[in-house]
């Protein structure tokens, strides 16, 4: 059997299954051979097989008991495939059932030594036709899609396995046998979906929801789209979950890279990472991402976001895709990102997501090779004569409202007024490919299409010139080759387009080869020249920098824009098409794709270095991912070493982790003070609330707690119970900077609606909470820059926190708090054996720094146990985590009901009452 073929799937599905048969001694290896070649009308191979090295996804029985004990294994009828499949333990299957793995002889060498890549996208990359004889399928590669050329980014010995749907319809009874011949013969796995809901699906949600909402088209009205429609979503859904059952029959999450393609798919990578919580996963979007504005009027935003932010690597063509989607992470999810070593990266629940920007290439052997057919030297030939002593400028669009080829037309006819010495001198050839589409648009576009034209041929054409070709059938390449060639103008007129590959085949047939430089008896040293007017709204823009970018609406700039292209010196337009060449002939299809691969290797390799777990339902489902020594604080666990221990010390942070951030009522409830009561009316406990609110406030708030500690402003106030006076830090007495920077947070205030200013006696925070997300954390990183310059000599440091920039005096921190308090225990007699700490913010990472360095000073007698906690589950210095201020709560009420427990004899009366009842 060869090794990736449907029998050999088809056989390590049935060594999976009965892995429990194995394993309870019901059946052996070789009765499951036996059923599976008997199910396939075949007699059995003499060689036995030997698994590859991953264990593929098996079918599952309703009950393995009942199967093993009731009569024959044979007679029963098989799951249908529909049914959800099971993923058993990566690994050997030998070494799972107890065989050696040399007991077999293998004829294959094991798919698991070879690198696999799984390219996932809407359709495969075959063409199918059926034979009018036979009338069976005939398949063959589609040599033009980008999903096959990409292979050449990946070294010679990658497998590639495809998964995706066949632009035909298959009937249910020919499946089974197609997806065999097409497994065998193309690595292909076809997903097949129901007739009803792939017109859901694909002309339904994809091309009526996204498609227009991707290139800023809303339905603002019935005659400018359609309104979200729920059954369609829920159809995109279904058929991505379909498509991700696919690639979890034939993934080995271990070893495997799976890169999806495109708005297809946008809810699989939620599917797949919901299975294999460390799945290598990479995704590319092939058309424009829209500004937040835009994105957000989606119902189901959120749910897409968190699909994408499911893979390692999100890729776009430009930043300004890129840009957009971040924007969304900001304001729709809270997410902020980072550039780091330069690559930005999006925290998200402890995984780094990251950003990939590059515009995809084209297939220079590809091309090349058909500007080699003789074909396409007759054809050149032929349109060179055909245009001869006139200029040719060529436009190349899909039949779309995106195209702007009537705007194209508008800014011939506006060259053709101004310049009347051009008049029987410029041609414009425009191909139009086949509509994707046959809807109201679709026609209304053509129809204006199609008159525009007949009005510039009628005003400004004769008998033996047309200034406009329209070309409205099916062109084969040697022919659209042949055009591009000759064109001395190409423009590209898209008013919003994902990347458009027009400009870079157009350079590329501009160049020409040396076989076609013989058949046309040209020189192969002669200067080669183009001229690109390109749209500043498509995606190959900014890679094109020789090109006169132009704002498709603008029909008088498009017009001057193709006059400077026709008329610019020749050595001019030669210097920009060497530049050119040299980018698109470097920035291929197989730079593309190795460079996307590469830099998803790397944002999977900590995948082993970090626990992992799924939270969440549905599509909000995502995967915490923490550090080994990072876990949950237990109330079990420290409520044992806090029972044990005799001197305490106890440090909380105030906002974000006894009080919530979202609270609007900031004082602590009732159930808190009760809570800090219990703790510091125990002897052997010193609690402190270390914040950075002002003493007043803390005091008004805390009065009823006697024996609690209080440090306000990060410390610069210390005051040790209710009863004492606060104690003033001697590091910094010099406040006069305040007197500087009050007046520039005031200029930042008033720029920055939503803003305010807190007015410490130590320090100066700017908040902006309730600022625009952008906005706000942009100036954030402004007011920064510009207090830093400001307070260069003086005694004063500048901090951003959460959603905050704050001022204050040098020296002072939360961390220099829990050093003062613990020296002042060890120095007193009393050194803490238990210590914890708990905080959200950036400022509480000081006091997990410096309570995990004081407490290992070699004065102490014995080391204190340590309980560093962070509220949230992100990277922290702390070692235990709690998700939220409830969980806080919790703990401390554990700790509180440790410090006063029950008289005994209550006790024993409530169990006996208990007992009763």
């Amino acid at each position: 059997m060869k090794p990736n073929t449907a029998d050999h799937f088809r056989f390590r599905e049935y060594l999976c299954e009965s892995r429990c048969f194995f394993e309870l001694g019901f059946v052996g290896r070789d009765e499951v051979s036996k059923l599976f070649w008997k199910e396939k009308g075949k007699e059995r191979p003499l060689k036995k097989v030997v698994p590859p090295c991953s264990v593929m996804s098996s079918r599952s029985y309703g009950n393995l008991l009942d199967l093993a004990g009731g009569g024959g294994l044979l007679d029963l009828p098989h799951t249908p495939r529909t049914l959800p499949r099971i993923m058993t333990v990566p690994g050997i299957i030998s070494h799972l059932d107890g065989y050696s793995y040399n007991d077999y002889e293998s004829d294959v060498s094991s798919s698991g030594c070879r690198e696999r890549k799984i390219i996932v996208a809407n359709m495969l990359p075959l063409q199918a036709k059926r034979d009018m004889e036979t009338g069976k399928w005939c398949f063959s590669f589609d040599e033009d899609s980008i999903l096959l050329q990409l292979k050449d980014g990946f070294s010679s010995d990658t497998e590639v396995i495809y998964v995706g749907s066949l632009k035909v319809d298959v009937d249910a009874s020919e499946q089974e046998e197609v997806s065999e011949r097409l497994l065998d013969n193309f690595n292909c796995v076809p997903t097949f979906l129901p007739h009803e809901l792939q017109k859901k699906f694909y002309p339904g949600f994809c091309k009526q929801q996204l498609w227009p909402l991707f290139h800023y088209m809303l339905p603002i009205c019935p005659d400018h789209g359609d309104r979200f429609d729920r059954s369609l979503w829920q159809a995109y859904v279904s058929a991505n979950k379909i498509f991700a059952d696919k690639v979890m029959e034939i993934i080995n999450p271990d070893d495997d890279f799976v890169w999806v393609h495109d708005y297809h798919l946008m809810v699989l990578p939620t599917f797949l990472r919901k299975r294999f919580n460390r799945v290598k996963l990479g995704f590319f979007l092939h058309s424009p991402f829209p500004s937040s504005e835009i994105y957000r009027t989606l119902p189901v935003r959120d749910e897409i976001l968190r699909g994408l932010l499911n893979s390692d690597l999100v890729g776009f063509h430009t930043f300004d895709y890129a840009r957009h989607f971040l924007s969304c992470c900001s304001r729709m999810l809270g997410l902020d990102y980072e550039s780091k070593r330069g690559h930005i990266g999006l925290d998200y629940f402890g995984r780094t997501i990251f950003i990939k920007i590059l515009p995809i290439g084209i297939h220079m052997g590809r091309l090349e090779s058909v500007l080699n057919l003789p074909s396409t030297a007759a054809k050149l030939k032929e349109v060179q004569e055909e245009f001869k002593g006139k200029k040719v400028i060529l436009g190349v669009d899909d039949m779309d409202i995106f195209k702007g080829i009537s705007l194209k037309f508008l800014a011939v006819e506006q060259l053709l007024q101004q310049k009347p010495d051009l008049r029987g001198k410029v041609v414009l050839v425009q191909i139009v490919n086949p509509a994707r589409g046959s809807g109201k648009d679709v026609q209304e576009a053509m129809k204006e299409t199609y008159l525009i034209a007949q009005r510039i041929n009628d005003t400004y054409g004769s008998n033996h010139y047309k200034p406009v070709i329209l070309i409205d059938r099916p062109v084969p390449r040697f022919e659209k080759s042949a055009y591009y060639a000759v064109a001395e103008c190409c423009i590209v007129n898209a008013v919003r387009d994902g990347m458009n590959l027009v400009p870079y085949k157009y350079i590329i047939c501009r160049q020409g080869t040396p076989q076609m430089d013989l058949a046309l008896g040209r020189k192969s040293d002669s200067p080669r020249t183009s001229m690109l007017v390109v749209s500043e709204f498509i995606g190959c823009s900014p890679s094109l920098s020789g090109a006169i970018r132009v704002n498709p609406w603008d029909v008088d700039a498009v017009a001057d824009a193709l006059n400077s292209a026709l008329t610019m010196c020749d050595s001019e337009k030669h210097l920009r098409h060497e530049k050119h060449y040299r980018y698109v002939s470097s920035h291929d299809v197989a730079y593309w794709a190795r460079s996307f691969m590469q830099d998803l290797e790397r944002a999977c390799k900590d995948h082993y270095t970090k626990r992992c777990w799924g939270i969440g339902l549905g599509l909000g489902f995502r995967v915490v991912s923490l550090s080994h020594g990072f876990r949950k604080l237990s109330i079990d666990h420290i409520v044992s070493a806090y029972k044990r221990t005799n001197k305490r010390a106890i440090f909380l942070d105030y906002d974000g982790t006894i009080v919530p951030e979202s609270s609007l009522n900031k004082a602590p409830s009732a159930e808190v003070i009760s809570v800090l009561n219990g703790l510091c009316n125990d002897s052997k406990n010193i609690v402190f609330i270390v914040s950075g609110r002002g003493r007043d406030s803390l005091s008004d708030w805390f009065t009823s707690c006697k024996n609690l500690g209080l440090a306000a402003e990060h410390g610069y106030f210390l005051r040790w119970s209710r009863d004492s006076e606060w104690e003033t830090s001697h590091l910094s007495v010099d406040l006069d900077w305040k007197n500087m920077v009050e007046p520039v947070m005031q200029s930042y205030t008033e720029a920055t609606d939503g803003s305010n200013i807190e007015i410490k006696e130590s320090a100066l925070v700017w908040h902006h909470l309730d600022a625009d997300p952008d906005f706000g954390s942009c100036q954030a990183k402004e007011l920064l820059d510009h207090l830093e310059s400001v307070l260069a000599n003086e005694p004063a440091v500048v901090k951003r926190g959460q959603h905050i920039v704050e001022v204050k005096p040098q020296g002072i921190s939360k961390g220099l708090v829990a050093e003062k308090i613990l020296s002042t225990m060890v120095n007193g007699g009393s050194p803490p054996d238990f210590v914890m700490c708990i905080g959200d913010d950036r400022s509480d990472e000081d006091m997990f720094e410096s309570i995990l360095r004081t407490v290992s000073c070699p004065s102490l007698p014995v080391a204190p146990e340590i309980f560093a906690c962070t509220v949230g589950s992100k990277p922290s210095k702390a070692k235990y985590y709690l998700d939220d201020t409830t969980d806080v709560i919790k703990l401390l009420q554990g700790l509180a009901t440790s410090s006063n427990p029950k008289p005994r004899h209550l006790a024993q009366f409530q169990v006996s009452f208990e007992s009763t009842v």
